[in-house]
């Protein structure tokens, strides 16, 4: 079976996380996807020695062409305005009115070709009175209330250690270009997007807001355990050889739990007869289960708990994850030749579909290594008019 979007081609104006992510999972569903540069390359793109940013955007900008482009000059935007009437999406995740500046923003391409889908990606959207408010996932996590719900009860908030509204949002801004592209079959006309990461990650709040509307007002933070305390056991507790994350939601798994600990006696107990009398004693509750969880390695309390029906997992660290045999053997995981760090593992799309194997991932071209070609396939360019560009300084 051919890939979902097969036939499909976007001009991916993405940098950093959350554009690229959105154009990283239409490639990895089938969409001809051309990562488009400015002559220097996108911030993320590591120049010389290896850095930290080697990893991620080897792991955002595999299956991509790459081609530069200089918006900036009359010869670049000539060039695009060619380009987007041959293309289905445009996406991008620029401050608001960047592209319009330009005079290559949704309505100027849109008028090159109505059936295009103009995608944009931004901290807090293209409407409202933070429009303009620059935004990263750390000033996102402040402004959406996440870091306010994370970090212990006596210390200041906490921002989550990965990049939750970035992905977040581009995990949504993929959605609605598939929607939009369904749209499109039905009424033959294209659309313009506007996903703000604030606006994606407003729902991952819905148990802190459960707690805020039911009591009037914000619970503290809570670490790891439940942000209502209203679950006994849920926690984060000390083994052997790290940690192990347990949490118990239903009487049953209650009962489950004290039978793989060979400690039925705690059923009688009073003060942990039911959720609620956990819940108001959750001190004594952890500390019974990490009394019994230190003595032994993660892998003999997973090993346990499994066999009981409890849940239950080990925390891993970022060695053990990319190793995981789970996740290799599924497939989301494959092992790849990286020119500067050397043997990594890159992930596959998360999105499946039965009898549909995703792309085989391929190394990230050189920054503008497809220009030319890309020039002359969807500007209907010859040789010596991309010269020309060249010349221009168009890329």
């Amino acid at each position: 079976m051919e890939q979902p979007l097969a036939g499909v081609t976007a001009l991916d104006f993405g940098q950093i996380y959350n554009g690229p992510y959105c154009g990283f999972l239409l490639a990895q569903a089938g969409a001809r996807v051309i990562k488009v540069e400015s002559p220097l390359g996108e911030p993320l793109r590591a120049r010389g020695e290896p850095s930290a940013a080697s990893y991620p955007f080897a792991l955002l900008n595999a299956g991509k062409e790459s081609i530069t482009l200089n918006i900036k000059s009359a010869a670049g935007q000539a060039a695009l305005k060619r380009m987007a009437r041959e293309v289905d999406v445009v996406l991008e995740n620029f401050a608001p009115g960047t592209m319009d500046r330009y005079g290559v923003g949704a309505s100027a391409l849109r008028q090159e070709n109505p059936r295009l889908i103009y995608a944009a990606g931004t901290g807090y959207g293209a409407t409202g009175p933070h429009r303009d408010y620059l935004g990263m996932d750390i000033t996102i996590q402040a402004m959406s209330g996440i870091m306010s719900v994370t970090g212990q009860e006596d210390t200041p908030p906490l921002k989550s250690g990965a990049a939750l509204c970035d992905f977040f949002g581009g995990v949504h801004l993929y959605g609605a270009i598939v929607s939009a592209l369904y749209q499109r079959q039905r009424t033959g006309q294209g659309a313009v997007i506007d996903v703000a990461m604030q606006d994606t990650v407003f729902p991952a709040l819905a148990t802190a807001l459960g707690g805020y509307y039911i009591t009037g007002k914000q619970v503290p933070r809570r670490g790891n355990r439940h942000l209502g305390l209203s679950l006994a056991p849920y926690n984060v507790y000390r083994a052997k050889d790290g940690h192990v994350a347990m949490i118990c939601i239903r009487e049953g798994h209650w009962r489950r739990l004290i039978k793989a600990m060979d400690q039925p006696e705690l059923g009688e107990r009073p003060e942990f007869a039911d959720m609620a009398s956990r819940a108001a004693h959750i001190d004594e509750v952890d500390a019974v289960v990490e009394t019994w969880t230190e003595t032994r390695t993660r892998d003999e309390i997973f090993r346990i708990m499994q066999a009981g029906g409890v849940i239950c997992a080990s925390v891993q660290t970022l060695e053990e994850v990319v190793n995981d045999p789970h996740l290799h053997e599924r497939g989301t995981l494959e092992w790849r030749k990286h020119p500067g760090l050397g043997r990594i593992a890159l992930c596959r799309t998360p999105l499946r579909y039965e009898g549909v194997t995703p792309p085989e991932l391929t190394d990230v071209p050189a920054l503008g290594a497809d220009t030319q070609r890309v020039l002359r396939e969807l500007g209907g360019y010859g040789e010596e008019d991309v010269e020309a560009l060249r010349q221009a300084e168009a890329f």
